[in-house]
C-alpha cells in the first residue's frame, strides 16, 4: 500500500472522527445549525401571492387532466381485454363443438399438424389424452407454453377471467376444459396471445402521459399568464401610490376604474390619504403657529435687552426692563408647559386617577376664584352645577379653569357667564356659557385646534392653546367637547365626562416631566 494512500486513509478517519464526535449536551453541529436557520428563514420569507395562484391552477389542473386521462386509458384498455375474452371464449366454444362431433378429434389433430412452425398464432390449442400423452398441439408451444402451465380443467377460470402467464416479452391468457369426443375425455388447452395488447397498452400509457405533461405545461404557461393580467390592476395601483409623496398628498387613486375587488382597497388608501393630508396641514399649520408664538417674546426680550444696554441706565430702569423680561419669559413658559401637555396626552403613556365626586363644590371652588377677577369688570358667573362627576379633579379643575379663563378673554364689561352641569344617560355634562361677541360658523370646527385664534384682536390676549388643553383632557376621560356660538350673543363650550360603567377601560395621561 502507498503512501498517498495511507495518507488518504489517515486523512478520510480524522476527518469521520471530528464528524462524528459527540457534542455537548444542549449543542448542536455547526452544519445542523446553519440548515434549521436557512429552513427557518425560507419557512418564514413572504410567499408571492402570483408564485400560489400558478402553483394552485397548475395542481388542479394537474389533478382534473390525471383523472381523465387515467380514466380514458382504463376504459381504453379494459375494453380490449374484454374483447379478448369475448373472442378466446368463442374459440374455446368452436373448438369444443368441433370436438364433441364425430371424427372431431382427427380434424382437430390435422389441422394442428398441418400448421406451419413459423406461422405467427393468436391461438395456441393443444390436445391431451387421458392418460397424459400429447395428441396434438400448435407448434413450438411446447417451448413456450408446457402443460404444467395451464390451469387444471376442475378449477379452470371462465374464459371472461382466464389466467394470464409471462415469458419474457410475452403475455398469455390461459384456459383448459375437459371435453368427451368418441367416448373418451380429452384435456383440451387454449391459450391466446395478447402480446400485442400489451405493446398497445404501454404505448397508450406512454401517449397519455406525454398529453398529461404537455396538459401541465400549457396549464402554468396559462396559469401565469392569467395571473399576470388579474394582478396588473395591483401593480397598476402600485404605481399610482409610488408617485404620492409628502408634495403630493391631494392626489387620489379613485374607484371608478378598478376592478370591484381593489375598489375598498382604494377606497381605504383615498380616506387614509384625506387623513395624511389634513394632518400635515394641521402640522404645517401648528409649526408656524408655534414659531409666531415663540418669536414675538423672544423678540421683546431681545430688543429690550438691546435697548437698555446702548447706554448706562438707573437702577430703576433695570429693575423694569428685568420684570419687563421676567413677563414674557413667564409666557414662553406657559407656551412650553401647555406643548408639553398637549404631547404627553397624545403619548397617553399611565393611567389617570379617576374619581366620583360632587359637581358643584368642584365648580364653585374654580369660580370662586376667577369671581375675583370678573367683579372689576362687572361680569357675573353664577354657578348652576349638578350632578357627580367621574373624572380626574386636578384635570377637571384645569378643563374648566381654562374655560372660565377663554369666557372672561371674551365676554365684555358687565356680562355674564353660567356654569351647568347635570348628570345623565351615563354621562355628566359641564357647560359654560357666556355673553361675549360670538364665533362666527366657520371657525367654530376649528376652535379646539392649537394655535388657532379667529381673529387679530383675540390673538393678543391668548395663545390659541386653552381650548386645545381642553379637548385633550376630555379625550384623556373618553369624552368630548363640542362648541355652539351666535355672533353678538355668546358662546356655549360643552364638556361630557363618562359615567364609571361607561368610561373607557383604558384612559391614560402622560407621565409628568
Amino acid at each position: 500500500m502507498g503512501e498517498g494512500t495511507l495518507l488518504a486513509n489517515g486523512r478520510s478517519k480524522t476527518e469521520c472522527g471530528f464528524l462524528s464526535r459527540s457534542l455537548p449536551p444542549g449543542e448542536t453541529h455547526p452544519a445542523h445549525a446553519g440548515a434549521v436557520r436557512a429552513v427557518l428563514q425560507w419557512s418564514t420569507r413572504p410567499r408571492s401571492i402570483a408564485s400560489q395562484l400558478v402553483l394552485l391552477f397548475t395542481l388542479a389542473a394537474a389533478l382534473l387532466l390525471s383523472c381523465g386521462l387515467g380514466t380514458f386509458y382504463l376504459i381504453v384498455v379494459q375494453h380490449a381485454f374484454e374483447e379478448d375474452n369475448e373472442f378466446l371464449a368463442d374459440r374455446l366454444s368452436a373448438l369444443e363443438s368441433e370436438l364433441s362431433q364425430s371424427g372431431g378429434l382427427g380434424r382437430l389433430t390435422s389441422t394442428l399438424r398441418g400448421a406451419h412452425e413459423n406461422a405467427v398464432e393468436a391461438y395456441w390449442v393443444r390436445v391431451i389424452n387421458p392418460s397424459g400423452k400429447i395428441i396434438a398441439e400448435t407448434p413450438q408451444m411446447s417451448v413456450l407454453l408446457p402443460s404444467s402451465v395451464f390451469p387444471s380443467p376442475t378449477v379452470a377460470p371462465s374464459p371472461f377471467n382466464p389466467k394470464n402467464y409471462r415469458i419474457g416479452r410475452k403475455l398469455f391468457s390461459l384456459v383448459a376444459t375437459s371435453e368427451e369426443t368418441d367416448g373418451q375425455p380429452y384435456l383440451l388447452q387454449v391459450a391466446q396471445d395478447r402480446s400485442r395488447d400489451k405493446e398497445f397498452a404501454t404505448q397508450f400509457a406512454l401517449v397519455l402521459g406525454g398529453a398529461l405533461l404537455l396538459g401541465i405545461t400549457l396549464s402554468a404557461m396559462i396559469a401565469i399568464a392569467v395571473t399576470k393580467r388579474g394582478l396588473r390592476p395591483l401593480q397598476q395601483m402600485t404605481q399610482s401610490l409610488q408617485r404620492i409623496d409628502p408634495n403630493h398628498l391631494n392626489e387620489r387613486l379613485g374607484r371608478t376604474t378598478w376592478p370591484r375587488e381593489l375598489r375598498p382597497v382604494a377606497t381605504a388608501f383615498d380616506e387614509m390619504l384625506g387623513r395624511l393630508e389634513n394632518s400635515f396641514t394641521r402640522l404645517s399649520q401648528f409649526s408656524a403657529d408655534l414659531a409666531h408664538e415663540l418669536r414675538t417674546p423672544i423678540s421683546n426680550i431681545r430688543g429690550e435687552a438691546e435697548v437698555t444696554l446702548t447706554r448706562p441706565r438707573t437702577s430703576e430702569d433695570y429693575r423694569n426692563v428685568i420684570e419687563s423680561i421676567t413677563g414674557e419669559c413667564e409666557r414662553l413658559s406657559g407656551i412650553v408647559e401647555n406643548l408639553l401637555f398637549l404631547a404627553r396626552a397624545e403619548a397617553a403613556d399611565r393611567q389617570i386617577e379617576k374619581d366620583i365626586f360632587p359637581a358643584r363644590p368642584a365648580i364653585e371652588k374654580i369660580a370662586s376664584y376667577y369671581r375675583t377677577i370678573a367683579e372689576e369688570r362687572g361680569i357675573s358667573i353664577t354657578n348652576e352645577g349638578d350632578g357627580d362627576v367621574y373624572a380626574d379633579p386636578v384635570l377637571f379643575d384645569r378643563a374648566l379653569s381654562n374655560l372660565l379663563d377663554n369666557a372672561l378673554r371674551f365676554t365684555p364689561d358687565r356680562g355674564k357667564i353660567t356654569i351647568r352641569s347635570h348628570s345623565k344617560n351615563g354621562r355628566t355634562e359641564l357647560a359654560v356659557e357666556d355673553t361675549g361677541c360670538g364665533i362666527a360658523p366657520h371657525h367654530l370646527s376649528r376652535i379646539f385646534d392649537r394655535f388657532y385664534q379667529v381673529d387679530s384682536s383675540r390673538s393678543s390676549k391668548g395663545t390659541g392653546l386653552g381650548l386645545a388643553l381642553v379637548k385633550s383632557i376630555t379625550d384623556l376621560h373618553g369624552g368630548s367637547a363640542t362648541a355652539i356660538s351666535e355672533l353678538n350673543c355668546g358662546t356655549t363650550v360643552t364638556l361630557i365626562f363618562p359615567s364609571k360603567n361607561n368610561s373607557v377601560a383604558e384612559n391614560k395621561l402622560p407621565a409628568s416631566s
